[in-house]
């Protein structure tokens, strides 16, 4: 078991970057693209990720110091340290059955595919991390509560079978919307973020009642078109990034420096993001072409990880100005339960992808949605943050490293917080939690319903 976990642990040491690509070649291969065609896509992809990623780092690591000036203005102090997902990543990883959820994730994908369960083929094996931590979670709740060792990680095992399931389905159900949005066709995001797209659904479906926020569609170009040059990535990121820097610095060469940082993140990012359209697009085609050949009137759809989005504005706009809402809401529910400040996860790109989904790129709908569903990250790191501590200590000493004195470990934008708290809980035992999960599921299964009349309904106006 050591020996293969190392080598998985080798392979996943590649990144998403190479990973990924490797691959969207070997599929390419499969389905009878020339080597030339597979590899040149698959470069592509690798050279998007990359850039996306480059991205991405650059803009957290110019807001997070801003956001600890804010926090610092505000006089916010909490004692769990937010150390962001590859810390949870590396505890997940270091449970010694980890390696198991790789089998578990094809077996399940592939018997969903033939029995026509699913059309998503989920080749996003990188973000296998996501269901193991479903499953290191439920496994020590169960645990703590007095179950049996085997018992205990039979739950966690099937508590990420869950998981599984869903964002198969999920990825199925939002496919034409993530077309409409990244150009791209034939792929999907069977990704754990898009789960809390759940819990969104319900607010969503209310504000469709208020004639205001349903009769325009407020994305980025609404934006362009009602305010002019102020609508503009640009300008709209240099302003933010500048308020933001003068609030937090009172200096205005760091305002005016972390200005030009967010215009210029948010005008590159729909740029990389077209590479993914370049990279997809032959890989997409050939499967499609392979697909109708062999399985008539069936299509497959390529699951992929959620860069495929990051190039649309809705999604950036949204997170930055979701950030002082969070330090703010970090402060109220401090009385109720709170303990972690935001810093690691500051640009909450695990809540927006599912907000984009659900409002349809509706940026104040958007905005709204988060605002409403922030507590429940808040809340729910809080409540792990023991459990999180405890298996750092157990498994991965060196999470710990960088934390000082006695002080708790979580991540404040913890993937799907509603469902993992509530499959977690509820499979140890916790009658509140069953009663939770029963209800999410329910919302979870009102969504696809919504979703399917939304996608009949667009693929009628095409």
């Amino acid at each position: 078991m050591d020996v293969l976990l190392n080598i998985v642990n080798y392979i996943l040491g590649f990144g998403a970057a190479v990973f990924v690509p490797l691959i969207m070649l070997i599929i390419g291969l499969i389905v009878k693209m020339s080597f030339k065609d597979a590899f040149f896509a698959a470069l592509t992809l690798g050279i998007a990720f990359t850039g996306m990623n480059v991205l991405i780092n650059f803009m957290t690591g110019a807001i997070t110091p801003a956001a600890q000036g804010l926090a610092e203005a505000t006089g916010i102090s909490l004692p769990a340290v937010d150390v962001g997902w590859p810390a949870l990543s590396a505890i997940a990883w270091a449970w010694p059955l980890g390696v198991l959820c790789f089998p578990l994730l094809m077996v399940i994908n592939l018997i969903m595919l033939l029995l026509k369960l699913t059309d998503t083929l989920n080749v996003d094996f990188w973000n296998c991390w996501t269901k193991l931590l479903t499953t290191v979670m439920t496994y020590y709740l169960c645990a703590a509560a007095g179950m049996p060792e085997g018992a205990a990680i039979a739950m966690g095992f099937l508590a990420a079978s869950v998981q599984i399931i869903l964002e198969l389905k999920i990825g199925d159900a939002f496919q034409p919307t993530i077309e409409r949005v990244t150009g791209i066709p034939g792929v999907t995001v069977p990704h754990a973020m898009m789960l809390t797209a759940t819990v969104a659904y319900p607010i969503e479906r209310l504000l469709e009642k208020i004639p205001a926020l349903e009769n325009n569609n407020a994305d980025a170009k609404w934006l362009r078109k009602k305010i002019g040059i102020f609508g503009e990535n640009a300008v709209m990121g240099f302003i933010i990034g500048t308020v933001m820097g003068a609030i937090a610095y009172r200096d205005v060469q760091q305002a005016l420096t972390l200005g030009v940082q967010a215009a210029t993140a948010l005008q590159l990012f729909p740029m990389v993001s077209k590479l993914f359209m370049q990279a997809l697009s032959p890989i997409s085609d050939a499967v499609g072409d392979f697909m109708k050949k062999r399985f008539k009137g069936r299509e497959l759809i390529i699951g992929l990880d959620w860069p495929i989005l990051a190039g649309s504005n809705e999604i950036w706009v949204t997170c930055i100005l979701l950030i002082p809402f969070e330090l703010v809401l970090a402060f109220v529910l401090a009385p109720m339960g709170n303990i972690v400040l935001p810093f690691a996860g500051i640009v909450n790109i695990c809540l927006v992808p599912g907000l984009l989904m659900v409002a349809n790129g509706n940026i104040i709908k958007m905005l709204i949605e988060g605002i409403i569903i922030t507590p429940i990250y808040l809340l729910v790191s809080s409540s792990f943050a023991p459990f999180v501590t405890q298996l750092a200590l157990t498994f991965s000493p060196d999470s710990l490293a960088n934390v000082g004195g006695d002080a708790m470990i979580t991540w404040s934008t913890l993937e799907c917080p509603d469902f993992r708290w509530a499959i977690a809980n509820a499979f140890s035992g916790n009658i509140a939690a069953i009663a939770v999960l029963v209800g999410w599921l329910a919302l979870f299964v009102w969504m696809l319903r919504g979703f399917k009349k939304r996608n009949e309904a667009l693929k009628a106006a095409e």
